[in-house]
């Protein structure tokens, strides 16, 4: 392949796959053919990519890739574009970008829609570009479009300190909201506290319902982001204010709750979530635009930078998922392709 700039591009590249669905030992090193683009499409040489949970649950077989998507892992990623399609700006040739893909960032090369891409600023690290997108565009759009989180509310996030809690944290903080998390140790509600949050609480030690009314004297959350689901929804219903929103992003406590919608009436509760990987294309574009417009800014002035936790080669993306799998993680962990 030749991209647009001429530059030559490799027929085939290092990506990583599996087999068949498992743990984290399935995944390996092969050859495969580089992606072809669509008309607006960008190929972009990968220098990091992000390691999310949907990541864990694509490879444990829960977790399909939409269709048309790229079947390797792998949902963010920066580096340079060395190639575009015929209906995408020529200019984006050489640019350096963090991008939101449905898959195949775990790979030496990478498409993705250019409306997708953010340009990664002088002066940030492609290693805090990569570790960006898929969290950022993911909480921008449930805890500020569907949760309507404003200046003055109080905003409950458990798993404080994952990729999906840190960014939540800074970003509720920037926009002047008060801050809960719940973490599973004291080092990890250390570490949130650090990072901004105004109450961290060990929900092991510490029912987090009464922490959380005790704290607000009574009056609940505004909202709370929740990626448990299960018996959380209940107990996260009692902790919730008047006209209080619930956002679900996750459901790895199980996918059904038994909750009294007696309550939800009484209290004008609303119960909403999102997955943003199916999304369509037009969708993902003006959510991008939001972000470059509001979000985007405190990252590329350095007022903001994501927490980073461990870097590893892609060679060792089992090691990468089974440190997320065991709950190690503070912050971001991310993939090292082509560095820079």
């Amino acid at each position: 392949m030749v991209g647009a700039s001429g530059a030559d591009v490799p027929e085939t590249m290092r990506a990583i796959g599996f087999d068949a669905p498992g743990g984290p030992d399935v995944l390996r090193l092969e050859t495969v053919p580089v992606p072809r683009l669509r008309p607006d499409d960008v190929l972009i040489r990968v220098a990091y990519a992000g390691v999310n949970r949907p990541d864990c649950l694509q490879r444990a077989g829960a977790y399909p890739p939409p269709p048309g998507a790229s079947p390797l892992l792998g949902l963010e990623i920066s580096g340079e574009v060395v190639a575009v399609g015929n209906e995408v700006p020529r200019e984006m040739i050489g640019q350096y970008v963090a991008a939101l893909t449905p898959g195949g960032g775990y790979a030496e090369y990478c498409a993705a829609h250019w409306q997708h891409c953010l340009p990664v600023p002088e002066g940030m690290l492609l290693a805090e570009a990569a570790a960006l997108p898929e969290t950022l565009f993911t909480v921008w759009h449930n805890l500020f479009e569907r949760g309507l989180a404003r200046d003055g509310e109080c905003v409950l996030i458990h798993g404080g300190t994952s990729g999906i809690g840190t960014m939540a944290i800074m970003l509720a903080k920037a926009f002047g909201m008060q801050v809960i998390v719940t973490c599973g140790d004291k080092a990890k509600c250390d570490a949130a506290t650090r990072i901004g949050a105004d109450l961290a609480i060990n929900y092991r030690e510490t029912d987090y319902v009464e922490a959380v009314l005790a704290h607000t004297g009574g009056k609940g959350a505004h909202v709370v982001l929740d990626m448990v689901s299960g018996d959380y929804v209940a107990r996260n219903l009692k902790c919730l204010a008047e006209d209080g929103r619930h956002v679900t992003i996750a459901v790895l406590g199980g996918a059904k709750a038994d909750i009294n919608m007696a309550v939800v009436m009484m209290r004008r509760l609303t119960l909403t979530g999102s997955t943003l990987r199916p999304r369509s294309d037009s969708f993902k574009s003006a959510l991008a635009d939001e972000i470059a417009n509001n979000a985007w800014p405190l990252f590329a002035d350095g007022e903001l930078s994501p927490v980073m936790d461990m870097t590893f080669p892609l060679a060792d993306a089992a090691a990468a998922h089974a440190r997320m799998e065991a709950g190690a993680h503070i912050g971001k962990i991310v993939l090292e392709v082509a560095g820079g």
